[in-house]
């Protein structure tokens, strides 16, 4: 059956994941769930694993605007998330592309400058120009907590250390900011802070005992911004994009030899073993 338009459509930019379990890949299994067309813009394609990377190619500038270009010239998307721009060409690319799109599409911005663990994954400058040209541009940001130190530069282990943090860290440009507890001890790492300029709301969902998160932030940015395409409110859109992660996590896929991503599929493995 073909579905009438209008069908609500969504842009990942970000880069590819060989293992399956985050970017591009998760990004579209995402956007699948909540029955969003899913288009993409390629930035960089790693080799890795469950274990790890062992190779990132970064794509050219030109490649990863021309990607954009041909999506939105004949796709009205209704939503865009960014991951991994990998580096300070890219970014200023990306920047001038998505000032070319209609005014009023949100703009998810999943700042990927350094890992749950601590490990910066860009250098300084990109960081700089991701911090100064994109992070405006966005809508929600969503920083985990070692990128929200880094933004804001408070120290970050409480509850109000992540508000303090979401204040600060608006005051750079996004209209609204969500302070990741991924990375946080104990009941706060199930715990988001989000604050639009006006209220400071606390996200908390259950602990998930699993080492299998391997995508998380990059599934959840994409869920908001599938949200965001379906038409829902901002926080709507945050809460029910937790929920979702949530329930991935309770069905995470023990595969490979080291840290497995989240069930992003969940419902299909509901009789599964």
């Amino acid at each position: 059956m073909t579905m009438p338009p209008p069908w609500p459509a969504a842009l990942t930019i970000a880069g590819s994941d060989s293992g399956g379990g985050a970017g591009i890949q998760a990004d579209l299994r995402t956007f699948a769930f909540h029955l969003v067309h899913g288009t993409s813009a390629l930035t960089c394609v790693t080799a890795q694993n469950t274990l790890g990377v062992t190779r990132v190619d970064a794509l050219p500038s030109e490649a990863v605007v021309a990607q954009i270009e041909a999506v939105t010239s004949d796709i009205a998307v209704q939503a865009v998330k960014t991951g991994m721009l990998l580096n300070q060409t890219i970014i200023q690319a990306v920047v001038q592309a998505l000032d070319s799109l209609p005014q009023g599409i949100p703009v998810v911005v999943d700042p990927v400058m350094v890992s749950r663990t601590g490990a910066q994954l860009i250098d300084d400058d990109a960081i700089a120009t991701l911090t100064r040209r994109l992070i405006p541009q966005a809508h929600i940001l969503t920083p985990n907590r070692h990128e929200a130190q880094l933004l804001s530069g408070l120290e970050i282990s409480t509850l109000a250390d992540m508000e303090a943090a979401a204040r600060h860290i608006h005051q750079l440009g996004p209209q609204a900011v969500l302070v990741k507890g991924g990375g946080m001890a104990d009941r706060l790492r199930s715990t988001d802070v989000w604050f639009d300029g006006h209220e400071v709301v606390v996200l908390a969902t259950e602990v998930v005992d699993t080492t299998h998160t391997h995508g998380t932030g990059c599934t959840l940015s994409a869920a908001i911004a599938a949200n965001l395409a379906l038409g829902q409110a901002p926080l709507t859109a945050v809460k029910e994009a937790k929920d979702y992660v949530t329930s991935a996590l309770k069905h995470a896929l023990a595969i490979g030899q080291g840290q497995g991503p989240v069930g992003h599929f969940f419902p299909l493995l509901t009789d599964h073993p």
